[in-house]
């Protein structure tokens, strides 16, 4: 699952992570990618000695490694700035593949209170269009996913060849030993959750100023990603 930070990425690792065939990984690039860029994250140097940043090592864990007894789906949440341009995509051919996209402004108004100047590289979108037109696979909007979770989900799996398991819908808070070390920085709202938060219509997002030419910047590649994403379908709410 390819997506950039700030779209509910972590709730649908939740919610894979929630079904009895599933086991699930959280960002096995990132020490890589903080490794081998400039790049300052909260818990950096944690995130370095605890993971390996040897993209080579990583990509044997995810496309060869066996699963655990039991388990039929291997759930890799990625964020797409991670898979940097040296990366064999070769091996990644194999997987199934899947992006998880969000509206730009909403995106950037969310991305903008943790950190004040975002580039288009930290929000993954020009990544997510090259590594869409690399595999394809199926396409799901983070707004779809909280209006209707079930008929959300229910597409993804259908698309995906898994089946749906109702266990997706709700979990239990708290976090996981499968959360990245990095999640007391980020997962707060993910540890106190049992399931998607509403969905909330709000109008149009305002942008400070400064951040309108990067929005501008990120809707031709939300644009070429949009046109491909699951739905509409029937609202669950009606009899379900």
């Amino acid at each position: 699952m390819w997506s950039g930070p700030r779209t509910v990425s972590t709730a649908l690792m939740r919610s894979f992570g929630n079904r009895a065939d599933t086991v699930v990984v959280d960002e096995p690039l990132y020490a890589y990618y903080l490794a081998h860029t400039e790049v300052d994250h909260p818990a950096r140097d944690e995130v370095i000695a605890t993971m390996p940043s040897d993209w080579r090592q990583v990509l044997d864990q995810l496309v060869y490694a066996p699963l655990p007894d039991g388990k039929s789906v291997y759930y890799q949440k990625h964020m797409t700035h991670h898979l940097l341009a040296e990366v064999d995509r070769g091996p990644l051919a194999g997987l199934r593949h899947a992006f998880l996209i969000r509206d730009p402004r909403r995106l950037l108004a969310s991305y903008a209170r943790v950190r004040s100047a975002p580039t288009l590289a930290d929000l993954g979108l020009a990544q997510q269009a090259e590594i869409f037109q690399a595999f394809g696979g199926p396409v799901i909007d983070a707004a779809d996913i909280l209006r209707d979770p079930h008929s959300a989900l229910e597409a993804l799996c259908d698309a995906l060849g898994i089946g749906f398991d109702p266990a997706m819908l709700s979990w239990s808070p708290g976090p996981r030993p499968t959360d990245g070390v990095w999640a007391r920085y980020w997962y707060d709202g993910v540890w106190r959750s049992t399931g998607f938060g509403p969905y909330r219509e709000t109008g149009p997002v305002e942008l400070p100023a400064g951040l309108e030419p990067l929005a501008a910047a990120c809707e031709p590649y939300y644009a070429e990603l949009a046109a491909h994403r699951l739905g509409p379908w029937p609202l669950a709410s009606s009899g379900r």
